[in-house]
């Protein structure tokens, strides 16, 4: 495992605020949303799961992409909703979210892709796809985006890992996925709860999901909260994610997700 003494500290403020303010009494989606705002304006950083050559658990709490804000928000909800505040349990409970199976087992152990975070994760119980509720259509898609880009991933410069994520690439292509298009969104968001997990869809060759972040409204208004790339940290955006979508039309759709 590898983690900073400064990211042991953010968990025990956080861990500090929650039992003081009794978080863990709040409804799962409300409380998703409580730990969601504490990270605010944490900065976006890319990459902080790839800090050493053998596959690690990195725990940071100080730097997040939008990935790893979904997951230590989705992990510290629970524990939070489950009364366990152990840093030592995070780590596990966090593993076990982060890879197949809840096992680390080298690089391509890791859920890379968005969809197969999504399939294994609720496989574990820790979440619940809802778009087919909402109207999603299923659809097919090959994936392969990281071995088509290799020179983007260093650890796929190795024959092992780059032919075991052929491998899972292969598995998740013959999946089939809800996708709710963006033309239909404002004709749920009656549905769309404040914490959902909201996936944003492409049409980006070989890749299944561009960004991921929680829906919050605003003024009755569907609005992301999400680690930013554009903004450089965690935000409240302040465009709705219909004008998020309707920005460029790689974003096709959204995948609507609820925490256990």
């Amino acid at each position: 495992m590898i983690v900073e003494m400064v990211d042991r500290k953010i968990f025990a403020s956080l861990i500090h605020s929650a039992l003081k303010d009794s978080w863990a009494m709040m409804p799962v989606n409300e409380l998703a949303l409580k730990v969601g705002n504490f990270f605010l304006n944490t900065p976006y950083v890319s990459s902080t799961l790839d800090v050493t050559v053998a596959e690690n658990l990195v725990i940071n709490l100080r730097q997040m992409d939008c990935f790893t804000f979904l997951e230590n928000v989705i992990v510290l909800t629970k524990l939070i909703r489950e009364k366990r505040t152990n840093f030592e349990i995070f780590a596990a409970t966090l593993q076990k979210v982060r890879y197949r199976d809840g096992k680390l087992q080298g690089y391509s152990s890791r859920l890379h892709y968005f969809c197969d975070w999504y399939y294994d994760n609720q496989l574990k119980g820790f979440i619940f796809d809802i778009t087919r509720d909402l109207g999603g259509v299923s659809c097919k898609k090959n994936i392969n985006f990281m071995t088509k880009h290799p020179d983007l991933y260093p650890a796929l410069k190795k024959s092992a890992p780059f032919n075991e994520m052929l491998s899972v690439e292969k598995d998740l292509s013959s999946r089939s996925l809800y996708r709710l298009r963006k033309a239909n969104i404002n004709q749920c968001t009656d549905k769309i709860k404040d914490g959902d997990i909201i996936a944003v869809t492409t049409n980006k060759t070989g890749l299944d999901v561009l960004h991921a972040g929680f829906a919050i409204y605003l003024q009755s208004e569907l609005h992301l909260l999400h680690a930013s790339k554009t903004q450089g940290k965690v935000i409240v955006s302040k465009q709705t994610l219909f004008d998020y979508l309707e920005e460029k039309k790689e974003r096709t759709g959204i995948l609507v997700g609820r925490i256990l």
